[in-house]
């Protein structure tokens, strides 16, 4: 058990005693007064209210004890949602890249998969991307975050073979949700325009089996009815060139209405068609109305606030005796309420004046002397953790943070590892020479905090960032030869701080943000050699980008369709 406020703990028997005293003094001047008026008048005062010293003395002791905030316990908190399961499938062949629909049909389509992701919160989501063959690149999945992940990172070089094979998705789509055991509605929602280079025959079998299997099919139509062409652009999205087959003849893609109704009809599913402004909100009323299965999930919390129960006990005891003895106990009741509706149960603390100050450095020493004490040890230290690192004590945050992650109070564990990865990225850049042992801490640190919120789009990103900052390992063989390094990335970002636990608080509460660590700002190059290098990686990215339109040319001499 701990306390909020301990002072109030030892100051609570003097203020019974005191109360308590001043009943039974107040008792017997009522004596003494009733004597001098008569005999029978003082018996009668000493035959009521013996009572009323001891239970003023404990209603009061019951009432410190509650403002003091006492915690105990463990709780679990249990959340019932109900969900199905949808898996995403998106069409990345090349015909996808025709602009009849802006931007363009292939990222019209992931802007709408997008907004579907927010509007099916709780649902399980899945996607698989689809040209020439068919990529499962997330399973059946609660977080949505990781589905919009994969689909930003969408684009046509992902897949090994060009085209558009209907009947592969349909097929792995349906491998994809029969996985699943509940008793929920299972839904496979296709983007794409419908141009497969597979036979329809094919196509319309495959559609009758996931009729047959229980599975909803969606079809999103993408792009126009009329002839279009399919530009080429580079990574600065300038025009370089149309689609051109292999002899030359630019190609000209359109939107295969025709497939798209006989798969819908096979399947005996829906079809939202391109001209729909929101495709996203009528995919969410198709949807709507299906079966759902319960599903729950339970988290603990630790240290529960109970000061009710010294309150309610304090507020019996003395309805009972108001009851008893009306007139003195309704004056006692009174000051009571007025004396409770002044106090405050949860007093800020010293490291809690300190950082309201701006005071970084005393607050984390105050917090780390909370936690000598015992008083709510896992949050003092994470508090004191937190505000090291924002005052740059980074040795100290790592000593408090560490204490914190042993909390088995899951939301202090993750705001303390998630801080403690924060730490590992800032060593990095403050000690060069320890740069990746630091960052190999702060992964590992991040890769537990994604254990617990598996959702934290900051600790994701974070963790990103840990991985691109390491060094690249030696090339072997010792010379020469090797693939070329990946110029085509963007720099690494400064890292997110405080994803769900920046500033401390007292009270194991949720934090305040802290502000992102910005990057070291001399790196030592002039304005010269920053462009010699940018224009350099510019033109490593086009001569990749070319190679690969080769490649991709020459696999499709053969009289293979690869759009």
């Amino acid at each position: 058990m701990s306390f909020d406020a301990p002072l109030l703990v030892f100051l609570a028997p003097a203020v019974a005693l005191a109360l308590g005293l001043a009943a039974w003094l107040g008792r017997g001047r009522r004596i003494r007064m009733a004597r001098r008026w008569s005999p029978l008048l003082a018996r009668t005062a000493r035959a009521r209210g013996g009572w009323a010293p001891a239970a003023l003395g404990l209603v009061s002791l019951l009432a410190m004890l509650g403002l003091a905030g006492p915690r105990y316990g463990r709780k679990a908190i249990t959340t019932q949602t109900r969900a199905l399961s949808l898996v995403f499938a998106v069409d990345i062949s090349r015909s996808m890249l025709a602009e009849d629909v802006a931007p363009n049909r292939l990222q019209r389509g992931v802007r709408e998969a997008r907004r579907l992701i927010q509007d099916l919160e709780g649902d399980r989501l899945g996607l698989i991307a689809f040209a020439g063959q068919s990529y499962i690149l997330a399973p059946l999945t609660v977080d949505g975050g990781a589905i919009r992940m994969y689909l930003d990172a969408l684009d046509p070089d992902m897949a090994s073979s060009g085209g558009s094979n209907l009947k592969a998705v349909l097929a792995q789509g349906g491998e994809l949700l029969a996985a699943t055991t509940d008793a929920a509605d299972r839904v496979l929602v296709v983007f794409t325009d419908g141009e497969a280079h597979d036979t329809l025959p094919e196509i319309v079998s495959q559609a009758e089996a996931l009729k047959e299997a229980g599975v909803r099919l969606i079809m999103v139509a993408e792009g126009g009815a009329m002839p279009t062409r399919i530009p080429i652009r580079d990574s600065a999205g300038t025009l370089t060139e149309y689609k051109q087959d292999a002899d030359g003849t630019v190609i000209q893609t359109q939107r295969r209405d025709d497939i798209l109704r006989a798969v819908v009809e096979a399947s005996e599913g829906s079809l939202v068609p391109s001209e729909v402004a929101d495709q996203a909100g009528a995919v969410r009323d198709l949807v709507a109305a299906m079966k759902r299965s319960p599903s729950s999930e339970t988290r603990t919390s630790d240290l529960v606030p109970r000061a009710w129960i010294p309150v309610l006990a304090a507020a019996l005891l003395l309805l009972a005796y108001t009851l008893a003895r009306p007139g003195p106990a309704l004056v006692a009741l009174a000051g009571l309420l007025l004396g409770v509706g002044r106090a405050q149960a949860q007093r800020p603390t010293e490291g809690s004046r300190a950082l309201a100050a701006g005071d970084e450095e005393r607050a984390a020493a105050e917090f780390l002397k909370e936690a000598s004490k015992g008083t709510a040890r896992d949050t003092a230290f994470y508090n004191a953790g937190s505000a090291a690192l924002d005052a740059g004590r980074l040795d100290v945050a790592r000593g408090a943070l560490s204490q914190a992650a042993k909390s088995i109070d899951p939301g202090i564990r993750y705001r303390a590892l998630y801080n403690l990865g924060v730490v590992g990225l800032l060593a990095a850049e403050a000690d060069t020479s320890r740069a990746e042992e630091f960052l190999d801490e702060a992964a590992d640190r991040l890769r537990q905090a994604l254990m617990l919120e598996p959702s934290s789009a900051r600790a994701k990103w974070n963790l990103e960032l840990a991985t691109r900052r390491k060094p690249p390992p030696p090339p072997a063989g010792g010379g020469g030869g090797g693939a070329p390094p990946d110029c085509g990335a963007p720099p690494p970002p400064p890292p997110a701080g405080g994803g769900g636990g920046g500033a401390p608080q007292s009270g194991g509460g949720g934090g305040q943000s802290q502000q992102p660590p910005t990057e070291s700002k001399s790196q030592g190059l002039t304005q010269s050699q920053a462009e010699q290098i940018l224009n350099s990686m510019d033109r490593r990215e086009r001569e990749t980008k070319a190679e690969q339109q080769r490649r991709l040319q020459t696999g499709s001499a053969g009289g293979v369709k690869d759009w």
